[in-house]
């Protein structure tokens, strides 16, 4: 049911923003190729998870920390040399990269492996803290907390359910700061961490959400509608949070549709056969991934939704049919079928 699920979320996602793009002559490339990119990879981490998960895990986190390490500028991106940059993107790396390496450590049948590999994981941090990314060493830290947390946790459907409410608390602030309705002194601490540019991206997509609430304006048009970016030297077209982005160019139905694949991803991980462990570590990093999307560009960079897939499909591959779970403390059928 979870595939089904997912299968109908992303096709829809596909549908609505073509749908939305003809309506108001909009570019759905942009959101069409994040689609693929959580498709391809969700695809390629169900196989490796179900082959090889200790070894698909790390080939997942070490690829994102060569990404942010070795080769920061080799993904094409919309503009990286814009006042926001690509700052979210190596951030929302990071964090997917800690929580691989920690769905590696709980997938080892050892303890010493599964040590050795937890520290691995906090050496994230230390990565994160070196390229001067406060954001991913924040997201590092909170993942590998967690995961270290799941060990004494036996019902995953309670710690998804805080991850999903941290994302919807994420979200609401944004709104809330772009309708200039959060109290003086929050509104004044978040605009000093977030920059006055960028919630003035965010008050100017409101305004456009605001405008036409059903179809919104069209895919891409943002840069063109927007009175800040049009006065900006070094524009990059986005509004820098994904919620902002898909009310004012697809409307109410695109923030639902982005609302419903993130509430898709925790639901696989419920209906996962891997261990409580493994999930919540896997869960800890997508959330990490879309508070920052929510408050940033992270999904405008393909290696980021390329990297959700895979670490969501790592994260739920079932075991082949004839082998056992590769799991020390799998979940049990009860969870499995729902009822728990």
């Amino acid at each position: 049911m979870s595939d089904a699920a997912g299968i109908a979320v992303l096709g829809a996602c596909a549908g609505w923003c073509l749908i939305t793009a003809t309506a108001r002559a909009g570019r759905p490339e942009g959101v069409l190729l994040a689609v693929l990119a959580v498709a391809a990879g969700y695809a390629c981490g169900r196989i490796g998870g179900a082959l090889v998960p200790v070894a698909a895990s790390c080939v997942v986190g070490a690829g994102g920390l060569w990404l942010v390490v070795v080769l920061p500028h080799a993904v094409p991106t919309p503009d990286t040399v814009a006042p926001l940059g690509r700052a979210g993107a190596t951030a929302a790396l990071l964090a997917l990269s800690a929580g691989a390496v920690c769905c590696a450590a709980w997938s080892a049948g050892r303890r010493a492996v599964r040590i050795a590999l937890h520290v691995a994981a906090g050496g994230t941090v230390v990565v994160a803290a070196a390229v001067g990314s406060e954001a991913g060493t924040a997201a590092c830290v909170g993942v590998v907390l967690c995961s270290l947390a799941a060990g004494r946790m036996r019902r995953r459907a309670l710690g998804l359910a805080a991850l999903g409410l941290v994302t919807a608390v994420v979200a609401a602030l944004a709104v809330g700061l772009a309708r200039n309705v959060l109290p003086t002194g929050l509104t004044a601490a978040l605009e000093g961490q977030l920059t006055p540019h960028r919630v003035l991206l965010w008050r100017d997509a409101l305004h456009l959400a605001e405008t036409d609430p059903a179809l919104g304006s069209g895919p891409g048009r943002f840069q063109q509608l927007s009175p800040t970016l049009a006065g900006s030297p070094l524009p990059d077209g986005k509004p820098h949070s994904a919620v902002l982005q898909a009310a004012a160019e697809q409307g109410v139905i695109g923030v639902a549709l982005l609302a419903a694949a993130y509430c898709w991803l925790l639901y696989a991980l419920w209906r996962s056969a891997r261990s409580t462990q493994v999930v919540l570590a896997a869960g800890a990093a997508l959330t990490s991934v879309a508070a920052m999307a929510a408050a940033g560009n992270a999904l405008s960079f393909t290696t980021v939704t390329a990297g959700v897939g895979l670490l969501a499909g790592i994260a739920t591959a079932e075991p082949l049919p004839d082998d056992p779970s590769h799991d020390e403390a799998a979940a049990p059928a009860g969870v499995r079928d729902g009822r728990d």
